[in-house]
């Protein structure tokens, strides 16, 4: 996992919160002092929960549960893009897909078209088809990609979000809490703490505060799933060497 330094989270801006005038009030906590009209975060309390986050996010991959990251504003997809994939977490940095977790079911028949799609075209099944018919697939599977690339892998809910920018995925952080699925959220000035489970008070709209936070949180989850898979690998060989001890008995 990642060091969480004070110094990296002031470098990177991560105590800038938003304007006096826009703050929200059960975020008064988090908040160092004010200047020039802008409310600072403590830091203390970042690297605090940011800790406590990680953790979390640390149980859940050493489980082998799923962490989804959320991040559709512009200053977030790039982030979220490379760190969840580098992580081997799902991920959304287009939209939110509405229902993704409310209505499971209905959404997982398109990951699961997805899926078909991309398996049908790498076999070489569309090559059947007249060409125009071959783009019109390859234009809906495309579609198809954009929303639902980062989350294809996925099986069922995932057991944990994290959100960058808990306002502006207001719906995510609400079918998650339908769900009673934990949220890790970075918090700025001008959001509720109490929506979610894990907050972290932070700067959600400079691009180095959501990078260095989401990178912070994308290697505990890999250092979960590291462990995970070492874990399934020597469950596997015990099973193998028991079974060969029972051979050798009989």
């Amino acid at each position: 996992m990642k060091q969480i330094d004070l110094r990296a989270l002031l470098e990177a801006g991560c105590h800038f919160g938003h304007e006096v005038k826009r703050w929200h009030p059960k975020a008064k906590d988090y908040i160092y002092t004010q200047k020039d009209g802008i409310h600072i975060i403590d830091l203390v309390k970042t690297k605090e929960d940011l800790i406590a986050a990680c953790d979390f996010a640390l149980s859940l991959s050493k489980q082998g549960k799923k962490l989804l990251f959320v991040g559709t504003k512009r200053q977030a997809r790039a982030v979220i893009l490379s760190e969840a994939k580098a992580a081997g977490a799902p991920y959304f940095n287009q939209r939110w897909v509405g229902g993704f977790i409310t209505n499971w079911d209905e959404i997982n028949k398109s990951i699961t078209k997805l899926n078909k799609m991309d398996q049908d075209k790498a076999k070489g099944n569309w090559k059947q088809f007249p060409k125009h018919e071959q783009l019109k697939l390859d234009k809906e599977r495309l579609h198809l990609e954009k929303f639902y690339g980062g989350v294809k892998a996925m099986k069922g809910l995932p057991d944990g979000l994290f959100i960058v920018d808990i306002r502006k995925e207001s719906s995510a952080v609400n079918e998650a809490v339908k769900k009673d699925i934990p949220v890790i959220g970075i918090v700025d000035t001008n959001s509720n703490p109490q929506l979610v489970e894990y907050p972290i008070p932070a700067n959600d709209d400079a691009v180095k505060s959501i990078t260095i936070i989401t990178q912070i949180i994308a290697s505990a989850y890999a250092d979960g799933l590291v462990e995970y898979t070492k874990s399934k690998e020597q469950e596997i060989k015990r099973a193998k060497k028991t079974n060969k001890e029972e051979k050798n008995v009989k």
